[in-house]
């Protein structure tokens, strides 16, 4: 069973790639550089050469591929545009076979409690393109096509994870950790091998199915942020920043930093039979080693 690829190269994607080899799957995955397409083939996928906006590309390639997961993401000002036509033509060259698209937990907004895929959505500036593009996606699953939809939350581990970036990058220059006002908003976390294993077990969910993957401990931001200045070697060089202080400092991310987020992810375990590993985050952003305590197979035969 061979599937298409897009974002392979990357963090989310060499892991997802690993995750379907190791089930015995061909991967055929897009690559825009001779070093994107060198980082796949090393990973046993065969490199497509080309970008987001090669849309006759994309359309080809899903038409050979018996289904298609799109992790990449153009980060500039046409993002939302780019992201919607690289889906449609992925979509059109699929047909009825199954298509993995990425959202993410952001666009829920504050929620005020544990919440699931059917919360209200209230998401601040920098992910508000997602929400008329998943619907767009999903609604082809009226005319035959087999959207399902994937929202992971921040992914870390491997010390180069998003929270990794987004927490320790500025801190390396600063000195200190910061995290925004008194730091007792949570973050929804998943790890990256866990959230790979959700994309591919998506291949298998109904059309028009959506799911958040998340882990089950969330911790605040004030803890993740103590933990990330352990790993540092700054154990306690923590402090805070107003929310205008982050927005000058880290753009306007600084706004989805601040949410305060707990979701479940129980519609994927109940559905798709996903059972990540119970694991400590912060003790995994502290050391950098991981805290997977089972290991889950599942059979394709």
């Amino acid at each position: 069973m061979a599937i298409f690829l897009t974002g392979g190269s990357g963090y989310l994607g060499q892991a997802t790639i690993r995750t379907l080899r190791a089930q015995g799957r061909d991967v055929v995955a897009l690559a825009r550089s001779d070093r994107a397409a060198d980082t796949v083939a090393a990973l046993g996928a065969e490199a497509v050469r080309g970008d987001l906006t090669d849309v006759d590309v994309l359309r080809a390639a899903a038409a050979e591929a018996d289904g298609a997961i799109h992790l990449a993401m153009q980060f500039d000002a046409t993002v939302a545009a780019v992201d919607l036509a690289a889906a449609t033509a992925i979509l059109d060259g699929l047909g009825g076979r199954p298509y993995v698209h990425t959202g993410g937990v952001w666009v829920y907004g504050d929620t005020a409690g544990v919440v699931d895929e059917d919360a209200p959505q209230h998401p601040p500036a920098i992910t508000a393109w997602r929400a008329a593009n998943e619907r767009a996606v999903l609604a082809r699953a009226t005319s035959g096509a087999h959207p399902v939809l994937v929202m992971p939350g921040l992914v870390y581990g491997g010390r180069t994870g998003l929270v990794e970036a987004l927490v320790a990058t500025p801190a390396r220059a600063a000195g200190v950790v910061r995290y925004i006002g008194d730091g007792s908003n949570h973050w929804a976390l998943v790890h990256v091998e866990d959230i790979a294993d959700l994309y591919v077990r998506a291949l298998d969910a109904p059309p028009g199915a959506r799911y958040a993957g998340v882990g089950s401990v969330q911790p605040t931001y004030r803890e993740i942020a103590a933990a990330v200045a352990t790993a540092l070697g700054r154990p306690g060089a923590v402090a805070s920043m107003t929310l205008d202080e982050a927005r000058a400092a880290l753009g306007p991310v600084a706004d989805a930093l601040a949410l305060d987020q707990r979701m479940t992810g129980e519609r994927a375990r109940r559905e798709l039979g996903w059972q990540p590993p119970e694991r400590d985050p912060l003790a995994e952003l502290a050391t950098g080693v991981s805290t997977e305590r089972k290991i889950t197979t599942r059979s394709r035969d």
